[in-house]
């Protein structure tokens, strides 16, 4: 399935529940909320948080899931704005292939 196609199957099922009458800056608050919860996961395995120090275990096999909610409510936006990602993310790699040089970054990225 393209990406074009979840767009729009995405946008199919805000419409059947109204969804889509939501103002986009409470889905943009819903959003950030959502990728505070992939930070708990990222803080707790980094370290910056400790288990049994006034943080609890984050359960690991539910990550995919908030992945899969800030990806809905980014591509909800996106509708809400009439934003084509599929094109958008195509135009936009093409621009930072050219700004952004392989062999300079390779190069650069090998000694971190």
């Amino acid at each position: 399935m393209h990406l074009k196609e979840i767009q729009n199957k995405l946008e199919d099922f805000e419409k059947a529940r109204g969804w889509d009458k939501f103002p986009a800056s409470l889905v943009f608050a819903h959003l950030i909320e959502e990728l505070g919860e992939i930070s708990r996961y990222i803080t707790v395995e980094e370290g910056y948080k400790v288990i049994g120090l006034g943080h609890e275990v984050p359960d690991k096999t539910e990550l995919h899931r908030e992945f899969a909610q800030v990806f809905n409510l980014f591509a909800q936006l996106a509708n809400h704005y009439k934003i084509d990602l599929e094109t958008s993310i195509l135009s936009e790699l093409e621009i930072m292939e050219e700004r952004f040089s392989t062999k300079e970054w390779s190069e650069y990225m090998k000694d971190r």
